[in-house]
C-alpha cells in the first residue's frame, strides 16, 4: 500500500470522526442514551486511527523538509541535521505504517467489553475438577495482575475439590474480552492425579468459555420472556445460606436458556447478577455468527471462540505449557498456572494480527 493511498484511507475518516464529535456535544444525542451509547463506541473506535493518521502525516511531512534540505541546502552544518533526521525518521515509518493498516481492519466489535468466562470440568471425572479449579485461580491471578474485578457467578464445587463448573465475570477498562477471547477452547492436563495412588500419568480437560458482556442496550430482554425460580442456596457460606430462599434461577422461556445464581446473600442481587448473565448468553447467540464467519475464513484458528477445540495442554511431568494453535511452548509451568499468561496471549494477538493483514490484502 502506497504512503499516500494509506494517508488518504485515514484522511477520509476524518470528516466521519469530526461529524461524531458533534453529534456527542448535541442536546438531541445526549437525551437518548441507546444512540449516545453507539455513536461514543463508534468515536472512539475511529479516536486511534485518526491519532496515527496525524502523527504519520506529521513524520512524511518532515521526511520530505529534511530530503528537501539535502537537495537544495548549501550549508553543510544544515546538511548534515538534514541527514541524521532522514535516517532517525526513515525507520519508523514502517512500523507506523504496519500500526495504521492493522488500525484500518475492523476489529471484533465486542473486544472492548467485560467478559463472562465458564470453566467447566470435562473428561477425567475428580481430576477434571481439581484442573477446572486450577484454571479459575490461574485466571484470578492474571486478573489481578490486570487490576481487573472478578465477581463469581454461579459455582458447583466438585467432590475432591476444585469445580464442576464455574462461571465469573470479569470486569476492567482495557477491553478484557479482547484479551480473554483467546482463552476459550478445552485445555489438557497431564500429571499425576491427586486421587492417583500407583504414581501413573493421566490426561484429563477442562473447558473454558468466554463471552463478550452484553451491554443494557445490546439484547432487548423483557421480564416478560423469563421465568423466575427461587430457591435456597448451597455450598459454604453460613447457616443463612441454606435456610433463606436467596439463589435465583431464570429461564428464558423463548430460546430456553436458564441460568442462576447463588453467590450473594441477597436475592435482589442475585437476580441482577443472573439477568446479566441471561442477557450475554442472548447476545453470544448472535455473536457466535461472527465467530462462525471467522472461522471460515482462517486457518489457524486463533481466536474463532470454537469450545470444541483443544487449543492448550499444561505437561507436569516436563513442566511444560503448549499452545497447539501457534505451536508456542513455555517451559515456565509453575509461573504461568499463577497467572503468568501474557506472553502466550501477546504471541496469539501477533498471530490473529498477522491473519487479519492477509485476510486485508487478498
Amino acid at each position: 500500500m502506497a504512503e499516500n493511498t494509506l494517508l488518504e484511507k485515514v484522511m477520509s475518516l476524518q470528516g466521519k470522526f469530526q461529524s461524531l464529535q458533534e453529534q456527542l456535544s448535541s442536546p438531541e444525542v445526549m437525551s437518548d442514551m441507546k444512540k449516545f451509547v453507539q455513536l461514543n463506541k463508534d468515536y472512539k473506535e475511529l479516536e486511534p486511527i485518526i491519532k496515527a493518521g496525524q502523527e504519520y502525516k506529521k513524520l512524511l511531512d518532515s521526511l520530505a523538509e529534511a530530503k528537501d534540505i539535502l537537495l537544495n541546502e548549501k550549508d553543510d552544518e544544515l546538511r548534515e541535521m538534514a541527514r541524521a533526521e532522514v535516517s532517525e525518521i526513515e525507520p519508523k515509518i514502517p512500523e507506523m505504517e504496519q500500526n495504521i493498516k492493522l488500525l484500518l481492519i475492523p476489529a471484533d466489535p465486542d473486544d472492548s467489553k467485560n467478559a463472562m468466562v465458564e470453566i467447566r470440568g470435562g473428561t477425567g471425572g475428580d481430576e477434571a475438577a481439581i484442573f477446572a479449579g486450577d484454571l479459575f485461580r490461574m485466571y484470578s491471578k492474571f486478573a489481578e495482575t490486570r487490576g481487573w474485578k472478578l465477581e463469581v457467578t454461579d459455582q458447583a464445587p466438585g467432590t475432591s475439590g476444585g469445580f464442576k463448573q464455574i462461571v465469573f465475570k470479569l470486569s476492567g477498562s482495557d477491553g478484557v474480552y479482547g484479551v480473554m477471547k483467546y482463552e476459550s477452547g478445552v485445555h489438557r492436563v497431564q500429571r499425576v492425579p491427586q486421587t492417583e495412588t500407583q504414581g501413573r500419568i493421566q490426561t484429563s480437560a477442562a473447558s473454558v468459555a468466554v463471552f463478550p458482556e452484553a451491554g443494557e442496550f445490546d439484547v432487548d430482554l423483557s421480564w416478560d420472556d423469563i421465568r423466575l425460580d427461587l430457591f435456597c442456596s448451597s455450598g459454604p457460606g453460613g447457616q443463612g445460606v441454606n435456610t433463606t430462599y436467596s439463589a435465583v434461577r431464570l429461564t428464558h422461556i423463548p430460546s430456553g436458556l436458564v441460568v442462576q445464581c447463588q453467590e450473594e446473600r441477597s436475592q435482589l442481587k442475585n437476580k441482577d447478577r443472573a439477568f446479566e448473565e441471561l442477557r450475554t448468553r442472548l447476545y453470544n447467540l448472535e455473536h457466535q455468527k461472527y465467530l462462525d464467519g471467522i472461522a471460515a475464513k482462517r486457518k489457524t484458528m486463533v481466536s474463532t471462540g470454537d469450545r470444541s477445540a483443544k487449543i492448550r495442554t499444561y505437561n507436569y511431568p516436563q513442566g511444560r505449557v503448549t499452545d497447539h494453535r501457534i505451536n508456542w511452548s513455555m517451559y515456565n509451568l509453575p509461573a504461568f498456572m499463577d497467572g503468568d499468561i501474557q506472553e502466550c496471549i501477546d504471541q496469539l494477538q501477533v498471530a490473529e494480527n498477522a491473519e487479519r493483514l492477509k485476510e486485508a490484502g487478498e
